[in-house]
């Protein structure tokens, strides 16, 4: 292995790694592109392979005005979407105008031993170039000792005039392994845009 130092001692080269130290990153399970879908679902390779898997939401543009983007996960085989979720919802926003800014605990959003989709995008607009994109983490869906906790960051557009970005947490209050998830609007269909699955590995 070779090390080269430059002034500031940061490593430059790094060309193989000690046996003790493995390589890690993010591997494309699979990828979903929508068109005017009425729900996006993840049905295979969400296993003990990894064990925290990645959703990234990519110009999720809905038809509807004002839906909201939410997900649900399901265990087996099983079809219904409706796991136990506990979880909590904050936004931050900001208008083009630069006359309303905004940090808001939404109770509303959130969650309380529920089986309902969850909310991870709020009252998104349907214009043109209006979208939702964002990063959901699933921890170690296979486990059957622990629940399931995830973390989601959203970006979009409201109201035609505000960025809005959304935090959501939570966990599914099952000991069952999570095998499939499913993403929806409220209302109307997921119009474009694609969602991409990765493996942490």
């Amino acid at each position: 292995m070779a090390l080269n130092f430059a002034n500031n001692n940061s490593l430059s080269a790094i060309t193989t790694l000690p046996a003790s130290i493995s390589g890690g990153g993010m591997t494309l399970i699979s990828e979903q592109t929508a068109s005017s879908s009425s729900t996006i679902d993840f049905t295979s390779n969400i296993d003990s392979t990894y064990d925290s898997y990645v959703f990234k939401f990519i110009d999720i543009h809905p038809s509807a005005d004002g839906a909201n983007f939410e997900f649900q996960s399901d265990t087996g085989t099983n079809t219904n979407y409706n796991q136990t979720i506990t979880s909590t919802y904050f936004n931050a926003s900001h208008d083009e105008a630069d006359t309303s800014t905004g940090l808001n605990y939404s109770a509303a959003q959130d969650l309380a031993q529920s089986t309902n989709f969850k909310r991870i995008a709020s009252g998104q607009d349907n214009d043109n170039d209006s979208c939702v994109v964002g990063t959901l983490n699933i921890f170690n869906p296979s486990s059957t000792t622990f629940v399931k906790h995830f973390i989601c960051t959203t970006q979009m557009v409201y109201n035609s005039a505000y960025s809005a970005e959304n935090f959501t947490a939570g966990y599914f209050n099952t000991t069952s392994a999570l095998t499939r998830f499913r993403f929806k609007f409220s209302s109307g269909t997921i119009d474009s845009g694609d969602i991409k699955l990765y493996g942490i590995s």
